[in-house]
């Protein structure tokens, strides 16, 4: 039976890297989930009450994470069969190469590293409508399910926040998933990593 969720992203953050690295292996390897791909703005999140939202802003304003989540947005949306590279991709240029994502020229050579036609990318972007999209998609997470994070696991009507402390465990995206209907259960933190 296929097993239906959505995750939310922004490249910025190590957790939403190693559980979409993990996603992406399990659709790979074969596993039967039905995933959608939700970006989130953690620029959105550190917004003040009565500011303008990120995507109201000018471009230079908008905080570094909103340009990728466009680039990402432009390619799940129009360029689905290269998104899972890109997606990847764009996760390794921040955290293996310390680059930063809200630079033009970095979001470009990541497009380019898995073999995406760049400038019809950038034109999706310039059209505006990833940026719509990153509002419309954000504001539906942050109201319907109180979203406050990256990952955030939606299934149904159950939406967890979840760290994973290790990169690509499919078993660990396997285990999450078990224990998401499990609604009893609000919080289980270790108070300590040992490492």
């Amino acid at each position: 039976m296929t097993r239906s969720f959505a995750v939310t992203f922004d490249y910025r953050c190590p957790f939403a890297r190693n559980a979409h690295e993990a996603v992406v292996t399990g659709l790979r390897e074969g596993r039967d989930w039905d995933v959608r791909f939700l970006p989130f703005s953690l620029d959105q999140i550190h917004v003040a009450e009565g500011d303008a939202p990120v995507w109201e802003r000018a471009p230079d304003e908008r905080g570094t994470g909103v340009l990728s989540l466009q680039w990402g947005i432009a390619v799940r949306d129009q360029f689905p069969d290269k998104f899972y590279d890109f997606h990847i991709a764009a996760f390794a240029a921040r955290h293996d190469n310390d680059q930063q994502l809200g630079k033009e020229d970095v979001v470009r050579a990541v497009a380019a590293s898995v073999g995406l036609e760049v400038e019809a990318v950038a034109a999706e972007v310039a059209s505006g409508r990833p940026l719509a999209t990153l509002a419309q998609e954000h504001t539906e997470a942050v109201k319907r399910f109180e979203v406050f994070g990256v990952p955030t696991f939606i299934e149904d009507d159950q939406a967890v926040f979840i760290r994973f402390m290790e990169r690509n465990r499919v078993d660990d995206v396997d285990r999450a998933l078990d224990l998401l209907p499990w609604t009893r259960l609000n919080e289980f933190k270790h108070t300590q990593i040992a490492r």
